[in-house]
């Protein structure tokens, strides 16, 4: 864990981890850019694109597939993400609860 606030991050999705399946995420709606609780969480599908000036804890090379919450399958475009709860992130996008995988 790089901070404490990442760890709580974490933990208190980890029981939500810990639930959902790939399974119940197939047919789930790709997050929108929009949606208020990817606004407040800094949300982009292209890394690429992320706030650098506003979350100071971005750097080159981070995305959603390389996030432990990041629950898709290795090479998939999109995968469920507890953060966002019913809907799939972009496999190449990035939000401020980033934690890099173990």
């Amino acid at each position: 864990m790089n901070s404490r606030r990442q760890f709580i991050r974490l933990a208190a999705f980890s029981g939500a981890l810990a639930l959902a399946s790939r399974e119940a995420f197939a047919d789930a709606p790709v997050l929108d850019e929009k949606d208020p609780q990817a606004v407040g969480l800094g949300y982009v599908a292209d890394a690429a694109h992320a706030n650098k000036a506003k979350y100071a804890s971005y750097t080159a090379g981070q995305a959603c597939s390389g996030c432990q919450l990041y629950q898709g399958k290795a090479g998939s475009a999109t995968g469920p993400c507890p953060l966002f709860a019913g809907k799939q992130v972009a496999a190449k996008g990035w939000c401020s609860a980033y934690v890099k995988k173990a």
